[in-house]
C-alpha cells in the first residue's frame, strides 16, 4: 500500500478514532459488518482495519467460533486498535494488501472498509483477495462515492486548494474519492475472478458536536498534519480555516452533513 496509507503514526490514530469515528465512520462500519453472515463459511480476514471500528462490529456479528484476523499495513494503527479493542477473539496482523502473508484459500470471507482506494496496485490487491479466499468466499468492501456526494469532504478539499494551490499531495480527494465508478469496480473484480457482484450506494448522516471537532479529525487524524508542517504553515491555522468553512456548510455546533459510500459484495470463483 502507499506511503500515505502507512503513515498514520504519532497521535493520528487517536484523532482519527475520537474525532471522525463516532460522527462519520462508525455507521458505515456497522453497516458493513451487518451484511456478513454470522457463519460465512470459514475464517474472516479484515484488511486495512485502521483503529478497529469495523473489527469491533465484525466480532459482535460473527459466531463465537469463527476466527477473525484483523490486519493493517500501518503498525501505529494496528497497535492503537489492539490496545483499544483488545485481543479477545481477534488476531491482529501487520499485512500489506498487495502481498498478504496468508495461505491460498485460507478464508471464507474478506472485509475491507475504505481501504482499497489507497492501494497503489489495485489489480494486485484484488488478486491477493481472491487467492486467500476459498471458492465461493465473500469479498465485502466499501469505497467513498464521488466527492460531490460527500459535502464536508468537498468543503475541506476546497480549503486545501485555497491554502495549498496546485499541490498534488494535498489533493486527498483524488485518492479517497477516485474509485466509485461501477464500471471500474466490475472490471477489477472480474479480472480477479469474482462474480455475483452487487454494488449499492449507502448514505449516512454525519453528526458531530461541532465543526471544529470534525475539522480537527480531518487534519490531525490523517497524514495531512505532517504535510502541513513541511509546507511551513501552522496546523491550528489550517484547522481554523477548515472549521469556518465547515460551519458554513453544516453549522458550528452541532455540525450536520451527510456522507455517501459505495458498498460492494462479490463471490470468489
Amino acid at each position: 500500500m502507499t506511503d500515505i496509507s502507512a503513515n498514520f503514526s504519532g497521535s493520528i490514530p487517536e484523532y482519527y478514532d475520537r474525532c471522525l469515528g463516532p460522527a462519520w465512520f462508525d455507521q458505515f462500519a456497522a453497516d458493513l459488518a451487518a451484511r456478513l453472515a454470522a457463519r460465512p463459511g470459514g475464517d474472516v480476514l479484515e484488511i486495512a482495519c485502521g483503529t478497529g471500528l469495523v473489527t469491533r462490529h465484525l466480532r459482535e456479528k460473527l459466531a463465537p467460533g469463527v476466527r477473525l484476523v484483523a490486519s493493517d499495513l500501518s503498525k501505529a494503527m494496528l497497535e492503537y486498535a489492539k490496545a483499544k479493542r483488545g485481543a479477545s477473539g481477534i488476531e491482529w496482523r501487520e499485512a500489506d494488501a498487495c502481498k498478504l502473508p496468508f495461505g491460498d484459500a485460507q478464508f471464507g470471507a474478506m472485509v475491507c472498509a475504505f481501504g482499497f482506494m489507497f492501494v497503489p496496485d489495485r489489480k494486485a490487491a484484488f488478486a491477493e483477495a481472491r487467492r486467500v479466499l476459498r471458492e465461493g468466499g465473500t469479498l465485502l468492501f466499501n469505497v467513498w462515492d464521488r466527492v460531490e456526494e460527500n459535502p464536508h469532504t468537498l468543503t475541506s478539499s476546497q480549503v486545501f486548494e485555497e491554502l495549498f494551490p496546485g499541490d498534488p499531495e494535498m489533493q486527498f480527494a483524488r485518492i479517497t474519492h477516485g474509485m466509485y465508478a461501477p464500471a471500474l469496480l466490475r472490471e477489477l473484480l472480474a479480472g480477479a475472478r469474482f462474480r455475483e457482484v452487487r454494488i449499492e450506494p449507502r448514505r449516512m448522516e454525519v453528526v458531530c458536536p461541532d465543526a471544529r471537532t470534525i475539522a480537527t479529525g480531518m487534519i490531525r487524524g490523517t497524514p495531512r498534519v505532517s504535510l502541513i508542517g513541511q509546507r511551513g504553515k501552522k496546523v491550528e491555522d489550517v484547522i481554523e480555516h477548515a472549521t469556518a468553512a465547515l460551519a458554513k456548510l453544516g453549522g458550528a455546533a452541532p455540525f450536520r452533513s451527510h456522507a455517501q459510500a459505495i458498498v460492494v459484495e462479490a463471490r470468489a470463483i
